[in-house]
C-alpha cells in the first residue's frame, strides 16, 4: 500500500470537498481514506494513475509524492517530459 499526504487542500465549498473523497474512491485501486491521507495500492493501471494525476492535479495536491508509481512498463508516457504533469510530479 502507498500512502498519499492530502492535507493542506483548500475547498470553495463544502459540495466541492465531497466530490474530492468521491471521486478518489471511484478509481480503481484507490482503497480507503485515513484522516487526510488516500491510500491505494502499489500497482495503478494506466487509467488509474491518470486519473490520480487529474484529482492531484485539480485540487492542486503535491504531486511529487506520485513519482513513487513509475515503472519500466509507464516510464513512456509518465515521465513523458512533454506532459502536462511532468514538472509537478518529477520536478
Amino acid at each position: 500500500m502507498i500512502y498519499l499526504d492530502c492535507s493542506d487542500v483548500h475547498f470553495a465549498s463544502q459540495l466541492d470537498e465531497k466530490h474530492l473523497f468521491k471521486w478518489a474512491m471511484e478509481i480503481p485501486g484507490v482503497l480507503r481514506w485515513e484522516q487526510d491521507t488516500l491510500v491505494v495500492r502499489t500497482n495503478l493501471s494506466q487509467a488509474s494513475l491518470r486519473d490520480l494525476l487529474a484529482l492531484f492535479s485539480r485540487y492542486q495536491i503535491p504531486m511529487t509524492q506520485l513519482a513513487q508509481f513509475r515503472t519500466t512498463t509507464n516510464e513512456e508516457w509518465f515521465a513523458a517530459p512533454q506532459t502536462y504533469w511532468h514538472s509537478r510530479v518529477f520536478g
